[in-house]
Protein backbone atom coordinates (compact mmCIF):
# COMPACT_ATOMS: atom_id res chain seq x y z
CA UNK A 1 0.00 0.00 0.00
CA UNK A 2 1.73 3.27 -1.01
CA UNK A 3 2.01 6.30 1.44
CA UNK A 4 -1.38 8.59 2.01
CA UNK A 5 -0.69 11.39 -0.50
CA UNK A 6 0.74 9.32 -3.40
CA UNK A 7 -0.33 10.05 -6.38
CA UNK A 8 -2.17 7.10 -8.13
CA UNK A 9 -1.70 5.76 -11.87
CA UNK A 10 -4.44 6.83 -14.05
CA UNK A 11 -5.31 3.61 -15.55
CA UNK A 12 -5.14 -0.05 -13.58
CA UNK A 13 -1.62 -1.54 -14.42
CA UNK A 14 -0.24 1.58 -15.48
CA UNK A 15 3.25 1.24 -12.97
CA UNK A 16 0.83 0.62 -10.22
CA UNK A 17 3.37 -1.69 -8.76
CA UNK A 18 0.17 -4.23 -8.15
CA UNK A 19 -1.89 -2.22 -6.20
CA UNK A 20 -5.05 -3.64 -5.41
CA UNK A 21 -7.68 -1.61 -7.36
CA UNK A 22 -9.97 -0.14 -4.27
CA UNK A 23 -6.76 1.54 -3.89
CA UNK A 24 -6.71 2.83 -7.23
CA UNK A 25 -10.29 3.64 -7.18
CA UNK A 26 -9.33 5.16 -3.81
CA UNK A 27 -11.76 8.78 -3.24
CA UNK A 28 -10.58 11.80 -2.07
CA UNK A 29 -11.68 12.69 1.41
CA UNK A 30 -15.21 14.42 1.04
CA UNK A 31 -14.71 18.33 0.27
CA UNK A 32 -11.59 18.19 -1.24
CA UNK A 33 -11.44 18.52 -5.15
CA UNK A 34 -8.35 16.73 -6.23
CA UNK A 35 -7.18 17.91 -10.09
CA UNK A 36 -4.22 15.94 -12.29
CA UNK A 37 -2.49 18.82 -14.23
CA UNK A 38 -2.38 17.54 -17.46
CA UNK A 39 1.01 17.75 -19.51
CA UNK A 40 1.76 19.62 -22.34
CA UNK A 41 0.73 18.16 -26.02
CA UNK A 42 3.71 16.93 -27.55
CA UNK A 43 5.17 19.20 -29.80
CA UNK A 44 6.16 19.05 -33.74
CA UNK A 45 9.39 20.17 -33.06
CA UNK A 46 12.19 17.00 -33.19
CA UNK A 47 14.51 19.67 -30.47
CA UNK A 48 10.99 19.76 -28.12
CA UNK A 49 10.08 15.89 -28.58
CA UNK A 50 13.33 15.17 -27.44
CA UNK A 51 12.89 17.47 -24.42
CA UNK A 52 10.26 15.23 -23.16
CA UNK A 53 11.87 12.10 -23.24
CA UNK A 54 14.94 13.58 -21.31
CA UNK A 55 13.86 16.47 -19.33
CA UNK A 56 15.83 19.23 -17.64
CA UNK A 57 16.96 18.81 -14.33
CA UNK A 58 14.10 20.56 -12.54
CA UNK A 59 14.34 23.79 -11.61
CA UNK A 60 13.20 23.71 -7.92
CA UNK A 61 16.35 21.49 -6.65
CA UNK A 62 18.63 24.17 -5.38
CA UNK A 63 22.13 21.55 -6.20
CA UNK A 64 20.70 21.07 -9.41
CA UNK A 65 19.68 24.48 -10.69
CA UNK A 66 20.66 25.38 -14.14
CA UNK A 67 22.80 28.19 -14.77
CA UNK A 68 21.35 30.93 -16.07
CA UNK A 69 23.88 31.04 -19.39
CA UNK A 70 22.72 27.35 -19.95
CA UNK A 71 18.91 28.64 -19.81
CA UNK A 72 18.87 31.48 -21.33
CA UNK A 73 21.78 30.70 -24.24
CA UNK A 74 20.34 31.22 -27.68
CA UNK A 75 22.22 28.16 -29.43
CA UNK A 76 23.28 28.09 -33.16
CA UNK A 77 21.03 29.86 -35.09
CA UNK A 78 18.71 27.84 -36.66
CA UNK A 79 18.15 26.22 -39.68
CA UNK A 80 15.22 28.43 -40.83
CA UNK A 81 18.15 31.69 -39.84
CA UNK A 82 20.41 29.96 -41.96
CA UNK A 83 18.46 29.37 -45.15
CA UNK A 84 16.77 32.98 -45.07
CA UNK A 85 20.32 34.19 -44.97
CA UNK A 86 21.23 32.48 -47.74
CA UNK A 87 18.51 33.88 -49.78
CA UNK A 88 19.59 37.05 -48.68
CA UNK A 89 22.88 36.29 -49.66
CA UNK A 90 22.11 34.84 -53.38
CA UNK A 91 19.51 38.71 -53.37
CA UNK A 92 22.49 40.93 -52.89
CA UNK A 93 24.65 38.99 -55.07
CA UNK A 94 22.87 38.22 -58.22
CA UNK A 95 21.42 41.59 -58.18
CA UNK A 96 24.46 43.28 -57.87
CA UNK A 97 25.71 41.20 -60.60
CA UNK A 98 23.20 42.15 -62.93
CA UNK A 99 23.39 45.84 -62.17
CA UNK A 100 27.13 45.74 -62.34
CA UNK A 101 26.97 44.40 -66.32
CA UNK A 102 24.10 46.98 -67.00
CA UNK A 103 25.45 49.78 -65.54
CA UNK A 104 25.59 51.47 -68.63
CA UNK A 105 21.76 50.99 -68.90
CA UNK A 106 21.92 53.63 -65.66
CA UNK A 107 21.72 57.72 -65.15
CA UNK A 108 22.60 59.60 -62.46
CA UNK A 109 25.75 60.23 -60.19
CA UNK A 110 28.74 57.54 -60.55
CA UNK A 111 30.63 57.06 -57.64
CA UNK A 112 33.67 56.08 -59.51
CA UNK A 113 33.13 52.52 -58.65
CA UNK A 114 30.98 50.00 -60.84
CA UNK A 115 30.88 47.80 -58.07
CA UNK A 116 30.16 49.53 -55.14
CA UNK A 117 27.70 51.44 -57.38
CA UNK A 118 25.45 48.30 -58.77
CA UNK A 119 25.68 47.22 -54.66
CA UNK A 120 24.20 50.76 -53.67
CA UNK A 121 21.57 50.08 -56.41
CA UNK A 122 20.62 46.68 -55.25
CA UNK A 123 20.55 47.72 -51.64
CA UNK A 124 18.48 50.90 -51.74
CA UNK A 125 15.86 49.08 -54.41
CA UNK A 126 15.25 45.67 -52.45
CA UNK A 127 15.02 48.27 -48.68
CA UNK A 128 12.59 50.43 -51.13
CA UNK A 129 14.26 53.78 -50.35
CA UNK A 130 14.37 54.52 -53.75
CA UNK A 131 17.26 57.93 -53.26
CA UNK A 132 16.49 58.57 -57.39
CA UNK A 133 20.72 59.49 -57.56
CA UNK A 134 20.91 56.33 -59.82
CA UNK A 135 18.26 55.36 -61.93
CA UNK A 136 17.72 53.47 -65.12
CA UNK A 137 17.39 55.41 -68.27
CA UNK A 138 16.47 52.31 -70.47
CA UNK A 139 13.50 49.44 -71.29
CA UNK A 140 16.40 46.92 -70.26
CA UNK A 141 17.60 48.44 -66.87
CA UNK A 142 13.65 49.54 -66.09
CA UNK A 143 12.61 45.75 -66.80
CA UNK A 144 15.65 44.33 -64.61
CA UNK A 145 14.67 47.29 -61.80
CA UNK A 146 11.03 46.02 -62.11
CA UNK A 147 11.82 42.73 -61.23
CA UNK A 148 14.68 42.89 -58.46
CA UNK A 149 11.87 45.32 -56.59
CA UNK A 150 9.09 42.81 -56.29
CA UNK A 151 12.23 40.14 -55.36
CA UNK A 152 13.39 42.30 -53.06
CA UNK A 153 9.66 42.69 -51.16
CA UNK A 154 8.71 39.20 -51.66
CA UNK A 155 12.23 37.29 -50.58
CA UNK A 156 14.40 40.01 -48.97
CA UNK A 157 11.62 41.63 -46.34
CA UNK A 158 10.93 37.73 -45.02
CA UNK A 159 15.40 37.30 -45.09
CA UNK A 160 15.65 40.95 -43.17
CA UNK A 161 12.61 40.35 -40.94
CA UNK A 162 14.12 36.75 -39.85
CA UNK A 163 17.74 37.81 -39.28
CA UNK A 164 16.62 41.02 -37.19
CA UNK A 165 14.89 38.90 -35.19
CA UNK A 166 17.85 36.94 -33.97
CA UNK A 167 19.13 39.83 -33.34
CA UNK A 168 16.96 41.49 -30.92
CA UNK A 169 16.69 37.88 -29.23
CA UNK A 170 20.35 38.24 -28.77
CA UNK A 171 20.15 41.75 -27.36
CA UNK A 172 16.90 40.50 -25.17
CA UNK A 173 18.32 37.99 -23.73
CA UNK A 174 22.00 40.31 -22.68
CA UNK A 175 19.53 42.65 -20.87
CA UNK A 176 17.78 39.57 -19.38
CA UNK A 177 21.76 38.78 -18.18
CA UNK A 178 21.83 42.14 -16.75
CA UNK A 179 18.98 42.84 -15.11
CA UNK A 180 18.18 39.74 -12.87
CA UNK A 181 21.58 37.50 -13.53
CA UNK A 182 22.02 38.57 -9.62
CA UNK A 183 18.42 36.65 -8.44
CA UNK A 184 18.75 34.09 -11.24
CA UNK A 185 20.44 31.67 -8.97
CA UNK A 186 17.51 32.22 -5.41
CA UNK A 187 14.56 32.02 -7.87
CA UNK A 188 15.09 30.53 -11.37
CA UNK A 189 11.34 29.91 -11.69
CA UNK A 190 10.29 33.32 -11.23
CA UNK A 191 13.16 34.78 -12.94
CA UNK A 192 11.60 33.43 -16.18
CA UNK A 193 8.36 33.45 -15.45
CA UNK A 194 9.17 37.60 -14.88
CA UNK A 195 11.27 37.62 -18.45
CA UNK A 196 8.07 36.01 -20.37
CA UNK A 197 5.85 38.73 -18.97
CA UNK A 198 8.20 41.58 -20.04
CA UNK A 199 9.46 39.54 -23.31
CA UNK A 200 8.05 42.49 -25.21
CA UNK A 201 9.67 45.00 -23.50
CA UNK A 202 12.72 43.53 -23.75
CA UNK A 203 12.59 43.42 -27.62
CA UNK A 204 11.29 47.37 -27.82
CA UNK A 205 14.37 48.08 -25.67
CA UNK A 206 16.74 46.34 -27.98
CA UNK A 207 15.30 47.63 -31.21
CA UNK A 208 15.31 50.97 -29.26
CA UNK A 209 18.75 51.14 -28.56
CA UNK A 210 19.96 49.74 -32.41
CA UNK A 211 17.42 52.29 -33.96
CA UNK A 212 19.62 55.14 -32.32
CA UNK A 213 22.67 53.33 -32.74
CA UNK A 214 21.77 53.32 -36.37
CA UNK A 215 20.66 56.96 -36.62
CA UNK A 216 23.54 58.31 -34.94
CA UNK A 217 26.38 56.66 -37.12
CA UNK A 218 24.12 57.23 -39.99
CA UNK A 219 23.95 61.24 -39.28
CA UNK A 220 27.79 61.18 -38.27
CA UNK A 221 28.82 59.27 -41.50
CA UNK A 222 27.01 61.51 -43.62
CA UNK A 223 28.32 64.94 -41.49
CA UNK A 224 31.56 63.81 -41.82
CA UNK A 225 32.31 61.57 -44.86
CA UNK A 226 29.53 63.14 -47.18
CA UNK A 227 30.32 66.89 -46.23
CA UNK A 228 27.05 67.30 -44.94
CA UNK A 229 25.75 70.08 -42.77
CA UNK A 230 24.76 67.78 -39.19
CA UNK A 231 21.12 68.98 -40.20
CA UNK A 232 20.69 67.73 -43.98
CA UNK A 233 22.79 64.60 -42.17
CA UNK A 234 19.95 64.20 -40.46
CA UNK A 235 17.44 64.75 -42.53
CA UNK A 236 18.63 62.26 -44.84
CA UNK A 237 18.98 59.53 -41.96
CA UNK A 238 15.93 60.09 -41.57
CA UNK A 239 14.29 59.93 -44.94
CA UNK A 240 16.40 56.77 -45.55
CA UNK A 241 15.06 54.64 -42.11
CA UNK A 242 11.73 55.82 -43.28
CA UNK A 243 12.13 54.35 -46.24
CA UNK A 244 10.45 57.95 -47.91
CA UNK A 245 14.22 58.32 -49.61
CA UNK A 246 13.37 62.24 -50.84
CA UNK A 247 16.88 61.76 -53.04
CA UNK A 248 17.79 65.25 -52.40
CA UNK A 249 20.76 64.23 -50.16
CA UNK A 250 21.98 61.01 -50.39
CA UNK A 251 25.58 58.81 -50.44
CA UNK A 252 27.59 60.29 -53.36
CA UNK A 253 31.02 58.48 -52.06
CA UNK A 254 32.30 55.53 -53.28
CA UNK A 255 33.42 54.60 -49.12
CA UNK A 256 29.63 56.23 -48.43
CA UNK A 257 27.96 54.13 -50.61
CA UNK A 258 29.92 50.84 -49.27
CA UNK A 259 28.46 51.75 -45.39
CA UNK A 260 25.04 52.40 -47.00
CA UNK A 261 24.69 48.96 -48.58
CA UNK A 262 25.32 47.36 -44.71
CA UNK A 263 23.86 50.83 -42.91
CA UNK A 264 20.28 51.21 -45.39
CA UNK A 265 19.73 47.29 -44.80
CA UNK A 266 19.68 47.06 -41.23
CA UNK A 267 17.98 50.68 -40.26
CA UNK A 268 15.48 49.97 -42.22
CA UNK A 269 14.63 46.70 -40.93
CA UNK A 270 15.18 48.04 -37.02
CA UNK A 271 12.60 50.71 -37.64
CA UNK A 272 10.15 48.44 -38.39
CA UNK A 273 11.02 46.16 -35.87
CA UNK A 274 10.58 49.41 -33.21
CA UNK A 275 7.18 50.25 -34.37
CA UNK A 276 6.10 46.24 -34.50
CA UNK A 277 6.93 46.28 -31.09
CA UNK A 278 5.54 49.28 -30.16
CA UNK A 279 1.77 48.13 -31.73
CA UNK A 280 2.22 44.79 -30.19
CA UNK A 281 2.81 46.38 -26.58
CA UNK A 282 0.02 48.05 -26.84
CA UNK A 283 -2.56 44.87 -28.11
CA UNK A 284 -0.86 43.29 -25.09
CA UNK A 285 -2.05 45.93 -22.74
CA UNK A 286 -5.30 45.66 -24.28
CA UNK A 287 -5.19 42.29 -23.57
CA UNK A 288 -4.01 42.18 -19.77
CA UNK A 289 -6.85 44.98 -19.37
CA UNK A 290 -9.31 42.10 -21.03
CA UNK A 291 -7.92 39.53 -19.04
CA UNK A 292 -8.18 41.35 -15.34
CA UNK A 293 -11.86 42.29 -16.22
CA UNK A 294 -12.88 38.53 -16.99
CA UNK A 295 -11.33 37.37 -14.03
CA UNK A 296 -12.63 39.92 -11.58
CA UNK A 297 -16.43 40.52 -12.97
CA UNK A 298 -19.21 38.96 -10.90
CA UNK A 299 -20.13 35.88 -12.46
CA UNK A 300 -24.18 35.89 -13.27
CA UNK A 301 -27.31 33.83 -14.28
CA UNK A 302 -26.63 34.82 -17.69
CA UNK A 303 -23.12 33.82 -17.88
CA UNK A 304 -23.47 30.39 -16.75
CA UNK A 305 -26.46 29.83 -19.23
CA UNK A 306 -23.81 30.84 -21.87
CA UNK A 307 -21.51 28.17 -20.25
CA UNK A 308 -23.95 25.64 -20.50
CA UNK A 309 -22.42 23.48 -23.76
CA UNK A 310 -24.52 20.91 -23.30
CA UNK A 311 -28.36 21.95 -22.20
CA UNK A 312 -27.77 20.30 -18.65
CA UNK A 313 -28.04 23.64 -16.57
CA UNK A 314 -25.01 22.95 -14.70
CA UNK A 315 -21.77 24.29 -15.99
CA UNK A 316 -18.66 21.83 -14.61
CA UNK A 317 -15.52 23.23 -14.43
CA UNK A 318 -14.03 22.63 -18.05
CA UNK A 319 -17.55 24.11 -19.61
CA UNK A 320 -16.59 27.41 -17.11
CA UNK A 321 -13.05 27.33 -18.29
CA UNK A 322 -13.47 27.27 -21.91
CA UNK A 323 -16.27 30.16 -21.38
CA UNK A 324 -13.97 31.62 -20.08
CA UNK A 325 -11.15 31.65 -22.71
CA UNK A 326 -14.09 32.44 -25.24
CA UNK A 327 -14.28 35.51 -23.31
CA UNK A 328 -10.74 36.69 -23.36
CA UNK A 329 -10.89 35.79 -26.92
CA UNK A 330 -8.17 32.65 -26.95
CA UNK A 331 -10.84 30.39 -28.53
CA UNK A 332 -13.93 30.62 -30.69
CA UNK A 333 -17.39 28.74 -30.70
CA UNK A 334 -16.07 27.77 -34.01
CA UNK A 335 -13.01 25.77 -32.85
CA UNK A 336 -14.62 24.13 -29.96
CA UNK A 337 -17.43 22.76 -32.26
CA UNK A 338 -14.62 21.16 -34.63
CA UNK A 339 -13.20 19.88 -31.54
CA UNK A 340 -16.37 18.45 -30.35
CA UNK A 341 -16.96 16.86 -33.85
CA UNK A 342 -13.50 15.46 -33.40
CA UNK A 343 -14.13 13.93 -29.67
CA UNK A 344 -17.48 12.13 -30.99
CA UNK A 345 -15.86 10.75 -34.20
CA UNK A 346 -12.97 9.12 -31.55
CA UNK A 347 -16.11 8.50 -28.72
CA UNK A 348 -16.39 4.57 -30.55
CA UNK A 349 -18.82 3.68 -27.48
CA UNK A 350 -20.82 6.87 -26.77
CA UNK A 351 -20.71 7.07 -23.28
CA UNK A 352 -18.67 10.55 -23.11
CA UNK A 353 -15.34 9.39 -22.33
CA UNK A 354 -12.14 8.73 -24.20
CA UNK A 355 -10.40 5.66 -23.59
CA UNK A 356 -7.94 3.45 -24.90
CA UNK A 357 -9.96 1.07 -26.96
CA UNK A 358 -11.99 4.09 -27.96
CA UNK A 359 -8.81 5.09 -29.68
CA UNK A 360 -8.02 1.22 -30.99
CA UNK A 361 -11.77 0.92 -32.67
CA UNK A 362 -11.36 4.68 -34.46
CA UNK A 363 -7.76 4.12 -35.87
CA UNK A 364 -9.39 0.90 -37.11
CA UNK A 365 -12.14 2.37 -38.35
CA UNK A 366 -10.23 5.22 -40.27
Amino acid sequence: MAADGAQQPLLPGGGGGGEPADAIRRKPPDGVKRFRRCRTAPSSDPAAASEELHPPTPLGNASQTASPKKVLESGRPSPSFRLVGLLLLAYVVAGTTVFYLFMDHMSGHRSGSRVIDALYFCVVTMTTVGYGDLVPSSDTGKLLASAFAFGGVAVVGTSLSKSADYLVEKQESLVFRAVHAANFGKHPARELRAMEMNRTWYKLYAAGALLAASVASGTVVLWKGEGMRPVDALYCVCATVTTLGYGDRSFMSSAGRAFAAVWVTVSTVVVALFFLYVAELYAERRQRALARWVLTRRTTNTDLEAADLDGDRRVGAAEFVLYKLKELGKISQEEIAEFMEEFDELDADHNGTLSPSDLAVAQATA
